[in-house]
C-alpha cells in the first residue's frame, strides 16, 4: 500500500479588506458590487478568521493545496498585490494550484489580471512561462490536477460561469490521454456542477456532466456557494464526488457556515484508489476543529 498524499482544499477568500475605489471604477456592475460590500459582505469576510484557517491548514503540511477562486471582490486593480502577498503565504508556486472564479474577472477591464498576476499558480507543466491555458495539467505525487476556468464577466446581479466549447473540448481531448495513465485525476472548477439559483449556476454545467459520464475522474473539487456540499455524478466505472466548501473568510451567518477547508487523503490501495475527507472549520469560540471525516471511496 503506498503512502497518503494529501490534497487542501479552500476557496473563495474575497481577501478582504477592500481598498478604497476611485468614482471611475465604481461604474456599472461594480456600483452595485460596493455596495453590496460596504453594506453586508464587509461584516462577514474577516481577515483574522482567513488568517487563522490558513495557519491551520500549514499546520497539518499537506502535499498540495487548491484554491477554486475568487480571491479578490470587484477586481479593482489595488486588490491584486495584496492577494498576491496572501497567496505567496499559503504557499509557492509549485505547492498551490488556484485557478480564478467570477469575482476573479468581475468586469471586462480587468478580467485579464488574474492570469498575468498569479500565472505561476494557474500554469500546467510544461506550457510558456506567462501564459496560462485552461484546462491546465499538473502532476503532483499520485494525482493529475486539471484546472478548468468558469470564471467570464457577467451583467450586474448575474454570478454565472461558463466554460465554453474549445475549453470543454480540450478536457476532453485531456482526459483521452490521460485514460491509460495510472493517477488520481481531480477536476478544479469555480461553479458548483448543479445549482438552484439560476443567476450563479455554471451555464453549460450539462456538457461538462456528460463530459464526466464518459471520460471520468475520481473527484471533482469546487467553489463559489459557500457551503458544504457533496453530490455524486456518473462516470464511466463508478459514481464521482463533487465536493464543495465554505468561503475561507467567512463567520457563519444565515444559511452560510463559517469558514472551513478541506483535507482530501489520497492512497492507493491494490488496484482502487482509497480518499478520506477531513473537514476543518472555525467554531463558535474562533478557532479551528475538525467537524466530520468521510471515506468517499
Amino acid at each position: 500500500m503506498m503512502a497518503a498524499f494529501t490534497l487542501a482544499h479552500l476557496s473563495d477568500p474575497h481577501l478582504p479588506p477592500l481598498p478604497k475605489p476611485s468614482l471611475s471604477e465604481l461604474a456599472g456592475k461594480r456600483a452595485l458590487g460596493y455596495l453590496n460590500w460596504t453594506r453586508n459582505r464587509h461584516k462577514y469576510h474577516r481577515r483574522d478568521v482567513l488568517d487563522l484557517l490558513v495557519s491551520d491548514l500549514r499546520a497539518q503540511v499537506p502535499d498540495h493545496i487548491a484554491v477554486t477562486g475568487d480571491l479578490v471582490n470587484l477586481a479593482l486593480e489595488a486588490e491584486f498585490a495584496p492577494v498576491q502577498a496572501w497567496l505567496e503565504g499559503v504557499g509557492p508556486p509549485d505547492q498551490v494550484t488556484a485557478i480564478p472564479g467570477n469575482h476573479d474577472a468581475y468586469v471586462s477591464a480587468t478580467r485579464h489580471l488574474f492570469a498575468e498576476r498569479f500565472a505561476g499558480y494557474l500554469e500546467g507543466d510544461g506550457s510558456l512561462p506567462g501564459v496560462p491555458i485552461f484546462p491546465a495539467l499538473r502532476r503532483r505525487g499520485p494525482m493529475a490536477l486539471i484546472s478548468l476556468s468558469s470564471s467570464v464577466p457577467t451583467p450586474p446581479l448575474m454570478a454565472t460561469g461558463t466554460l465554453g466549447q474549445d475549453q470543454l473540448a480540450a478536457l476532453e481531448r485531456l482526459l483521452s490521454e490521460l485514460a491509460t495513465s495510472d493517477a488520481f485525476r481531480v477536476l478544479l472548477v469555480h461553479h458548483p456542477l448543479r445549482s438552484a439559483a439560476r443567476m450563479k449556476r455554471l451555464t453549460d454545467a450539462r456538457e461538462l456532466i456528460a463530459l464526466l459520464a464518459r471520460h471520468g475522474v475520481e473527484l471533482v473539487l469546487h467553489g463559489h456557494d459557500h457551503v458544504h456540499s457533496t453530490i455524486w455524478i456518473d462516470g464511466p466505472e463508478r459514481q464521482i464526488p463533487v465536493v464543495g466548501v465554505p468561503s475561507a473568510s467567512s463567520v457563519a451567518h444565515g444559511h452560510y457556515p463559517a469558514a472551513a477547508y478541506n483535507l482530501f487523503s489520497i492512497r492507493r490501495d491494490g488496484n482502487s484508489w482509497r480518499c478520506l475527507q477531513t473537514v476543518r472549520a472555525v467554531n463558535e469560540a474562533q478557532r479551528m476543529r475538525e467537524i466530520r471525516q468521510v471515506q468517499l471511496f
